[in-house]
């Protein structure tokens, strides 16, 4: 009878800390990052301030939640995508992910502006966890599709600009360099092009640009993304 008694607090501790991170995604939609605070959180669910307490110490460590769960989902859907589509074909893959992420902000839009958008005012981050675990996991994934496309895709880049391991960050490096020790630093670079054209057409439709300018955004980014592969020496 116990076990089942805890079990289902902490069940129902699950159901509200899940109610608790919903809430404060729909308050920053509606108001911005700084909309999100636990008072308000509180008022919203009609609990007391003292009550959301127990679950969340402060609003930095509902932040940091949230950014860790949003991260891993995203960067789940697009290895799933990507996993699906074989190796042979590095430009198959990376169409899968770029696709896989734009559907997921689309679906996720509070989720994209919390880790891609506007930085809450006064958020400091932890050096480490999950959130920062999955930022890099994200993309160390975004460099595998480089490497695996770096056979080709070297012979195109130019050499009038060389990077050094010293103009990215260390943190990001050492993870790199852990994972791809052949690669060099001007894949890295490469890498941050990809993501940057991954990701700026997405930014645009999420925030709300694109629909006004042409019915099918879908249409457009697909096309963007066969460039940039074909920018990359792959077929798609």
């Amino acid at each position: 009878m116990e076990e089942q008694t805890m079990s289902r607090r902490a069940r129902l501790r699950a159901q509200t800390s899940a109610e608790i991170k919903t809430i404060a995604l729909k308050l920053m939609v509606g108001g911005g990052p700084d909309a999100i605070s636990l008072r308000a959180i509180a008022r919203e669910m009609g609990m007391t301030a003292g009550a959301i307490y127990s679950y969340f110490a402060t609003r930095d460590d509902l932040i940091t939640t949230l950014v860790g769960d949003v991260y891993i989902s995203a960067v789940r859907t697009a290895e799933s995508a990507r996993d699906a589509v074989p190796e042979s074909d590095p430009g198959g893959r990376i169409l899968a992910w770029a696709q896989a992420m734009r559907e997921w902000a689309l679906a996720n839009p509070e989720g994209f502006r919390l880790i891609y958008g506007d930085p809450v005012p006064g958020y400091h981050p932890p050096e480490d966890g999950p959130g920062k675990d999955a930022e890099l996991r994200a993309c160390t994934g975004l460099v595998g599709l480089v490497a695996a496309a770096w056979p080709t895709t070297r012979t195109l880049q130019r050499d009038d600009r060389q990077y050094d391991w010293a103009d990215f960050a260390p943190s990001l490096v050492t993870h790199v360099r852990e994972d791809f020790p052949d690669l060099p630093p001007t894949a890295l670079a490469l890498t941050l092009r990809v993501w940057g054209r991954m990701h700026g057409l997405m930014a645009l439709e999420i925030y709300g640009h694109l629909r006004t300018l042409i019915n099918d955004p879908a249409t457009v980014y697909r096309d963007e993304i066969r460039d940039l592969i074909a920018s990359l020496g792959l077929t798609s």
